[in-house]
């Protein structure tokens, strides 16, 4: 029997969140959007309700929920304003390579700071020259007695300005390629450390986006999560974790899009009557409905098979690549349906609009996506 309902704790985590999004996020998200102002007291608050960090293990301080009420929560407050639900959600990320990887002094410290205050943290792998491509880095870390000496420059760095610790990528042998890059936690404040400015991006303004460069940066080699050369595979398992939520909020925003194009087609008129009584909108929106909920159950059983401890790869990669573009096509099809108002900044779906690109292409393209799924059909399936 397959059971689609969600457990009473869960819709109370759902019912909290949207509660959270319709109250504090809503209100003040096109201020935020507008300044680009990092929303630390909404985080704050968030935190404070238990709607952060909830995936780290109870050990550490965290409620040790699954992915699957992990995306619950971030299609509700996705819902409210992605720009701000990705400056909180970036969190995730960042701790996964430490819950996957970390032994138990470095999940004690660094998955501790986050839940015994609200701080943040941020995944640094990309580069100026490196995104999709992670093989493509040109970051070092050299051994020196006790220590790694990491050297390089992350770009389009989440929570980059905001965070008291980074995930950072980087080679400790380059002849070996992805084989010989490793993984390591490096606290914000080392000496050698250079945040960069924030970038000013064409949405999700909230979100605190900066290059960081690492001159010299000393870090004992307890801070090196697992072996040698296990960095990447850290790096890349890390996603099966994040993909879901990340898709989760590309539903809230497309679900955003869609009611506010409901409500406003109920109420425009054109020709005597209601837009929403033309089959032109009406069939937009037919479409958006029926996309959403296909995205959702995508999120659900991505997010369903890590929980039950089964290898997610194919399933992640196809909710973050439905759910990306289905979230792109839904805000601009909204745009369409309030027509010359849509591309104005006094209504919401521009910002809408704006904020949906970014998930085709952060945590991996739409366009890679579609090569890792690719590559789970033609060789793990034979």
């Amino acid at each position: 029997m397959i059971d689609f309902s969600l457990s009473d704790d869960q819709k109370q985590l759902q019912d909290l969140a949207r509660k959270f999004a319709k109250e504090e996020m809503i209100p003040k998200a096109a201020h935020h959007d507008k300044t680009g102002e990092y929303p630390r007291e909404i985080a704050k608050k968030a935190w404070e309700l238990g709607l952060m960090n909830t995936h780290i293990p109870a050990e550490y301080g965290g409620l040790g929920l699954g992915v699957l009420e992990g995306c619950i929560i971030t299609e509700e407050l996705a819902y409210g304003c992605t720009g701000i639900s990705t400056a909180m959600e970036a969190n995730t990320l960042a701790a996964a390579p430490v819950i996957v990887a970390g032994n138990d002094e470095q999940k004690k410290e660094f998955l501790g700071r986050l839940t015994a205050e609200p701080k943040f943290a941020a995944y640094c792998v990309t580069e100026p020259g490196a995104g999709s491509d992670v093989s493509g880095i040109r970051t070092t870390a050299k051994k020196v007695g006790d220590d790694y000496v990491i050297n390089g420059s992350k770009m389009w760095i989440t929570n980059g300005g905001v965070a008291d610790w980074y995930f950072v990528l980087a080679y400790t042998d380059p002849s070996l390629k992805h084989k010989g890059m490793s993984g390591f936690v490096v606290p914000a404040n080392t000496p050698g450390i250079t945040v960069g400015k924030k970038e000013w991006n064409m949405g999700q303004r909230a979100s605190d986006t900066r290059g960081i460069t690492f001159e010299d940066v000393k870090v004992p080699a307890k801070w090196r999560l697992g072996k040698e050369g296990d960095g990447f595979k850290i790096a890349m398992s890390a996603f099966d974790h994040t993909r879901p939520p990340v898709a989760a909020g590309a539903v809230g925003l497309a679900r955003r899009a869609m009611d506010e194009a409901i409500q406003y087609s109920q109420t425009r008129k054109a020709f005597g009557q209601p837009i929403a009584g033309f089959q032109a909108i009406s069939f937009m929106i037919a479409d958006m409905t029926k996309d959403i909920e296909a995205g959702r159950l995508l999120v659900h059983r991505a997010a369903w098979a890590i929980d039950s401890g089964q290898r997610n790869t194919r399933f992640a990669a196809m909710a973050k690549a439905y759910c990306a573009d289905m979230a792109m096509r839904v805000a601009t099809d909204a745009v369409q349906v309030f027509g010359g108002y849509g591309y104005s900044e006094e209504y919401p779906v521009e910002k809408l609009m704006r904020d949906a690109k970014i998930y085709q292409i952060y945590e991996g393209t739409s366009q890679i996506q579609r090569l890792i799924i690719a590559k789970e059909i033609f060789e793990r399936d034979r």
